[in-house]
């Protein structure tokens, strides 16, 4: 008899802590979303910082509703043992609430950075940016939803993942811009790119580094036990 045959079988790696670490990244965009919606139902008087929002209010509430759904759901959808236990949950949820919300999200924000007066730091550089992380959120939700009508399930996934990297972009951003803030006070215009930017990057890179590992393991060749 083989030696293999006593071995325990390896316990399965627990997952929950991927979603609670999704949830906790997007855990203070959301706070911060929550206390501008509760400004703009309590009409809360005009500010310098608010003013936009509080005279055009639909495009932020939107995009703050549309958020919270979407990092919420999202976290959960990546769980490959989850998935397979719930799949008739998995593709419904997916269907009906996170790809129409990705949508939202990422189409609101386009919104608001074309038509917002946002404040001059965010004019040129940022704003270039933000149009490019929505416009590829928009293309990578549609390319995945095209992958799964064809049952392409790996890139099904692969641009999934990515869209929502994207999406928790203003996650990681309280943590590239949050400590230099707290250090420096007020960035240039440089820097405030630098700052938006690397929280995309980091996470695009992180999104890319799964994906990557998740093609090596199903390209393993099945082994053979006794």
């Amino acid at each position: 008899m083989e030696t293999s045959l006593l071995r325990p079988e390896p316990r399965p790696r627990r997952e929950w802590p991927i979603a609670a670490g999704l949830l906790l990244l997007a855990f203070v965009p959301a706070l911060a979303g929550a206390f501008r919606v509760t400004e703009i139902a309590s009409g809360a008087t005009p500010t310098a910082e608010n003013a936009r929002f509080m005279q055009m209010p639909l495009p932020v509430v939107v995009h703050i509703v549309a958020a919270l759904v979407y990092a919420t759901i999202g976290a959960f959808q990546f769980l490959p043992r989850l998935r397979r236990r719930h799949n008739a949950w998995h593709r419904f949820a997916g269907r009906y609430l996170l790809v129409p919300a990705g949508l939202l999200v990422a189409a609101s924000g386009l919104w608001m950075t074309a038509f917002y007066d946002t404040p001059a730091i965010d004019d040129r550089a940022v704003a270039a940016s933000r149009y490019l992380v929505g416009g590829l959120m928009l293309a990578f939700l549609v390319l995945g939803a095209a992958a799964i009508r064809r049952r392409d399930y790996a890139a099904h996934g692969a641009w999934m993942m990515r869209a929502y990297a994207l999406a928790l972009g203003a996650g990681t951003q309280v943590l590239t811009s949050g400590p230099p803030m707290l250090l420096f006070g007020e960035p240039s215009e440089l820097a405030r790119l630098l700052q938006m930017d690397a929280a995309w990057l980091i996470n695009a890179l992180v999104a890319e580094l799964v994906i990557a590992r998740r093609r090596a393991a199903s390209r393993k060749p099945a082994t053979m036990t006794a």
